[in-house]
């Protein structure tokens, strides 16, 4: 996630936990996109640069491509909501795309935002509105 992705992400976590605070720790984002250590191992073709730590996320259950938010409370018939946040040119990975429709099979919502007020309409959307109890995180 680049820092654009990022400071929208920041923006509407924080109006989520306001805004809902009883749902406020079912709201949750998935590390998947974390830097890790590499090191530099000897190979007999030479040397090769691994990943620390990326095999044992994977045999820990991470999953490529899943969506950045993820929203633990079923409505309107779906199980979740999984949010993408992308920016206003940004483009879903081959691996988020597959995730999205396996998603979407098991019976989840998923939606793409590209700013704040997308994200705020898809939780409205989603939740249902409520009294706003204070200005935009914008």
């Amino acid at each position: 996630m680049g820092y654009e992705e990022s400071k929208i992400q920041q923006a509407c976590v924080m109006w989520f936990r306001y805004q809902y605070s009883p749902l406020a720790k079912l709201l949750i984002a998935v590390p998947n996109a974390g830097k890790r250590s590499t090191k530099v191992i000897s190979t007999r073709n030479g040397y090769k640069t691994v990943c620390i730590g990326g095999k044992r996320a994977k045999d820990e259950g991470m999953v490529a491509g899943v969506s950045d938010l993820i929203l633990l409370t079923p409505k309107k018939g779906y199980g979740c909501l999984c949010i993408e946040m992308k920016t206003e040119d940004g483009d879903q990975s081959k691996a988020q795309k597959e995730w999205q429709a396996a998603s979407e099979k098991g019976g989840n919502k998923y939606v793409v935002v590209r700013n704040y007020d997308e994200f705020r309409s898809e939780i409205e959307d989603y939740l249902g509105k409520i009294d706003e109890k204070m200005p935009n995180f914008q």
